[in-house]
């Protein structure tokens, strides 16, 4: 069956594609806000934000772009002085533990339909969602439980949450999308004969990387040389360090992660300067600039 296209309406509630924007899809009771930290006492005549909904917490690393942002997820329930998710927000910008934000994006509806139920199961799973995509820190210090729901209200909320992910793609936030698609992670497959792969196997290096539509990701399973040189770029020393949890004594990665340029993938890799587009080379040698050419 032919996938359908969506119609979004993306409201830009300033004129001003950097400031608020509010976006709701045809069919669809959910609504949703993308709110710049500084814009949020903008918000408080708005009485869907005094509702319970959901919301991340968006920040970049301030030092590097080529670190992986972080997000916070979290949920807001309906208070004894009808204040809801804005004052949560609104905490939250007061927190110095959670100063690393610099966007909010909001889910709540457009009937106030959701409970305590509703948005326990959907911070629980957007968290989760979030992890396994690999694509940001989720810096929540817990596992949000989804409570208990029917089978019925499971599945409506499962609604909600692929609505959700469109919304989220289209505010520029591949927050639940893999790194790479599954078919090309399997053996044989014809997304993995098709995969452009390119590999660093020097200084002490071992890694394979895949060319992809947003940049380059050096795959699970490499082995990157464990000690950097003097000289070393600082962004690809930050990366290292906001990846630490995920590469083992021996320098081999747990999980992929992406990287804008080929250079910055290579200086990760071989902790020094390098010139990607000569460093990265395929199965027979070919560097990568070579190979694009012939593209």
């Amino acid at each position: 069956m032919a996938t359908r296209g969506k119609s979004i309406n993306v409201f830009l509630m300033d004129g001003d594609p950097t400031g608020r924007i509010k976006c709701t899809l045809a069919n669809w009771t959910g609504v949703a806000y993308k709110i710049p930290r500084n814009e949020l006492d903008k918000c408080k005549e708005r009485d869907d934000l005094s509702q319970s909904g959901v919301y991340f917490l968006f920040g970049a690393n301030e030092e590097d772009r080529e670190a992986p942002q972080k997000v916070y997820i979290g949920q807001a329930g309906l208070r004894k002085n009808g204040e809801g998710i804005l004052l949560r927000l609104m905490e939250h910008k007061r927190d110095q533990d959670k100063d690393f934000w610099n966007e909010a994006v909001v889910f709540t509806t457009s009937n106030d339909s959701f409970g305590q139920t509703e948005i326990s199961y959907l911070e629980s799973r957007f968290t989760n969602m979030a992890i396994e995509a690999k694509r940001y820190t989720v810096t929540n210090g817990n596992d949000p439980s989804k409570g208990h729901t029917t089978e019925e209200k499971e599945s409506e909320l499962e609604e909600f949450i692929d609505y959700a992910k469109i919304i989220m793609g289209t505010l520029g936030y591949m927050i639940f999308e893999p790194l790479l698609p599954s078919s090309a992670s399997v053996v044989g497959s014809e997304a993995a004969r098709s995969a452009k792969i390119f590999y660093i196997k020097s200084r002490g290096a071992n890694a394979s990387a895949q060319m992809t539509n947003e940049g380059i990701v050096v795959l699970p399973g490499s082995l990157i040389r464990k000690d950097l040189v003097p000289s070393c770029p600082d962004y690809a020393k930050s990366v290292r360090e906001a990846s630490k949890d995920f590469i083992d004594e021996n320098g081999a990665m747990q999980r992929g992660i992406l990287f804008k340029t080929p250079s910055g993938a290579a200086s990760f890799v071989l902790g020094s300067p390098a010139n990607g587009n000569t460093e990265w080379k395929t199965e027979d040698g070919k560097t990568l600039k070579d190979a694009v050419a012939e593209e």
